[in-house]
């Protein structure tokens, strides 16, 4: 499997108990499939390396998922996983019917231009903040934070591999803008 045929669908907060639960912040809105008894999915860790998990057992637990997996059998090794990023396969995920969803990776990837045609760079990833979800765009070796909203975003176009930008003034300035970071996560 591709690294690009890969999609997060969660990060490991923190061990919890003693018997290698793990709290998922979860990044997909199937919990329910995506951590189904006997799913599987890629931990990237810390380090970098993949390694597969296959779901236990899972359960709500104070805005958290509490994950079991069969390879994590104690705190000891659960605590090993703090921090990675759950990936699953893009194969597996259901077909969105919402023409203005998408998923993330998706996205990434995609010519960022403004209304006039004009080339702004490329977008990285698709942050999820508290406030609201963000474009990451490359332009040029900086990296440059677009609020995913219509009013600034107002065509998101998959299959012609664009989005198309309406910034506010300043948004897009250089001055706004920080060294791009690699895409770590």
């Amino acid at each position: 499997m591709d690294k690009q045929d890969l999609v997060a669908v969660g990060r490991v907060a923190k061990a919890h108990g003693i018997h290698g639960e793990l709290a998922v912040d979860v990044r997909t809105d199937t919990p329910a499939l995506r951590f189904a008894l006997e799913a599987t999915v890629t931990a990237r860790l810390r380090d970098g390396s993949h390694r597969p998990l296959t779901v236990s057992a899972a359960r709500q637990h104070a805005g958290r998922l509490l994950v079991r997996f069969a390879e994590v059998p104690d705190r000891t090794a659960a605590e090993a996983l703090r921090g990675a990023l759950l990936l699953a396969d893009t194969a597996d995920l259901p077909p969105i019917d919402d023409p203005d969803e998408f998923y993330d990776h998706e996205l990434a990837g995609l010519s960022a231009e403004l209304v006039d045609g004009t080339r702004v760079g490329t977008v990285r990833e698709v942050t999820h903040g508290p406030g609201s979800d963000l474009l990451v765009i490359d332009r040029d070796g900086t990296e440059v934070l677009i609020p995913f909203v219509r009013e600034i975003v107002p065509v998101v176009d998959v299959r012609g591999g664009r989005v198309v930008l309406d910034p506010p003034e300043g948004l897009i300035d250089p001055d706004n803008a920080v060294e791009a970071k690699g895409a770590t996560d």
